[in-house]
């Protein structure tokens, strides 16, 4: 398991990937390549994969990620170390915060 600030990055064996996920859209990379995992709202700043690879969002409010580096990644961000991902699947989930009668998604 890996944590880059607000981002929780979770291995999910390849045989627990839902079978729609072979065949629902890919998240497009951004102007630099990269797979945005999470974007920072107040800074711009971005945790993002480098590498080959597939992002797939799951439906919901909330959904949470899939990704795929199938030769292994880094996960980048302008304000902490680089983490280095084995190949195979994650589930990518961003942290929450209880705010009186809902639920937020922390902002960067």
């Amino acid at each position: 398991m890996y944590r880059q600030g607000d981002v929780l990055i979770v291995p999910v064996a390849e045989e627990a990937v839902p079978a729609h996920v072979a065949r629902a859209p890919k998240e497009r990379r951004d102007g630099r390549g990269r797979l945005v995992l999470a974007l920072g709202e107040v800074t711009g700043h971005a945790h993002a994969v480098v590498g080959p690879g597939d992002l797939v969002r799951e439906p919901g409010p909330f959904g949470p990620l899939l990704l795929h580096v199938p030769q292994g990644g880094r996960v980048v961000h302008e304000e902490h170390a680089a983490i280095t991902l084995p190949r195979g699947w994650y589930r990518v989930i961003r942290q929450r915060e209880y705010v009186p009668g809902s639920v937020r998604i922390v902002a960067d």
